[in-house]
């Protein structure tokens, strides 16, 4: 039974780590656009977008490592990611953060769902993922009226 209990940890740290990959790429390429705008709409992107991932992605590593040294598991670091190439443009990178915002939050979902996170998890492991997900979850709608309202 231990060894069933040992592999699913460590499924579970496997999936928050495909997540806070996905959260690094997004906050590389919002990174990436925000070198390419003016001073007022790379402040407006900061404020919008940029830092509630940023929020993010340090809660999720932080998340991670803890249930990892809780459980004694093997951790991980986790490399800044690469930004897309600047010259596809700010809305192209756009699209490609929020793309992988919405594979980090699918992944996390499907982990709270699958009841993983109770079964083998522990209270702050479920409050960091339900953290992480109130922070990405309204990016989407943040990100569109932020593009709607480019260069305006």
């Amino acid at each position: 039974m231990a060894y069933v209990t040992a592999e699913a940890r460590q499924d579970l740290l496997d999936a928050i780590a495909q997540a806070i990959e996905e959260i690094g790429l997004a906050l590389a390429d919002l990174g990436g656009a925000y070198e390419l705008l003016d001073d007022y709409n790379a402040d407006k992107l900061e404020a919008e977008l940029f830092r509630p991932v940023q929020t993010a992605y340090g809660r999720a590593k932080r998340t991670y490592t803890g249930f990892a040294g809780r459980y004694e598991l093997p951790g991980r670091e986790f490399p800044p990611a690469e930004p897309a190439s600047a010259a596809r443009g700010v809305k192209p990178l756009l699209e490609r953060a929020l793309g992988a915002i919405g594979e980090a939050d699918t992944t996390l979902a499907t982990l709270q769902d699958s009841m993983m996170p109770v079964e083998v998890g522990d209270a702050e492991l479920r409050a960091g993922l339900a953290e992480v997900r109130d922070l990405i979850g309204g990016l989407r709608g943040r990100s569109r009226e932020f593009v709607r309202t480019l260069g305006r």
